[in-house]
């Protein structure tokens, strides 16, 4: 398979692209990474309080175990104790499941920032790709020696503009048929070029 053209100019343009797509790539997941702190930041009060709350409620469980062998009245004085400790466990749950909710958020805010100018510049760089290493596989396989450039003069009448034929010959068709092999040299190197690939020595 051939990823890159053989003609200088063409082969340029397609290693700047090729750099500028890997340099998007890194500015979106950096973008992305930022984005990320930024937003899983936002949960640094739900974590402060779920570890506030923990830190109470083990402070509470411990103090109620000796208020409740107090004789006669330890049940009535440890209730409210273990009240305040399963109210303070709800608070270190509810700031877990607050904290737990904005990283979620953060992971989707990110993947966001980095998929989809991703995506973005994939579509437009994958297309014309693919389709300059098919074109310029395929037409390798047909490239072997001089003698193939009479079918790459024969395309170039059909697909190149008009201006560019004039150049090479007035009458390319006519010099085609009657075999004149500079004008089905260039004829076929111009055809080539376009396809990225370069007309074979002695052609």
């Amino acid at each position: 398979m051939k990823l890159y053209s053989d003609v200088g100019a063409q082969r340029f343009g397609q290693v700047v692209g090729d750099l500028m797509l890997v340099g998007w790539v890194w500015l979106c997941v950096e973008l992305g990474q930022l984005v990320f702190r930024i937003t899983n930041a936002l949960g640094t009060p739900g974590r402060k309080a779920a570890e506030a709350g923990d830190g109470l409620a083990g402070d509470l469980r411990r103090l109620s175990e000796p208020i409740g062998k107090v004789p006669a009245v330890g049940d009535q004085l440890r209730s409210p104790v273990d009240g305040a400790a399963a109210a303070a466990g709800r608070l270190a749950q509810a700031g877990r499941d607050q904290a737990h909710a904005v990283e979620q958020l953060a992971y989707v805010l990110a993947g966001v920032t980095i998929g989809l100018p991703v995506l973005f510049a994939l579509l437009l760089w994958l297309p014309r790709r693919i389709r300059f290493s098919r074109r310029a596989t395929a037409a390798q396989k047909f490239i072997d020696n001089a003698a193939d450039l009479d079918l790459f003069a024969l395309r170039a009448m059909a697909n190149q503009p008009m201006h560019r034929l004039a150049k090479i010959s007035d009458d390319p068709v006519a010099a085609w048929r009657e075999g004149d092999r500079a004008v089905i040299g260039q004829l076929a190197d111009l055809e080539l070029r376009s396809t990225g690939l370069k007309a074979p020595a002695g052609g």
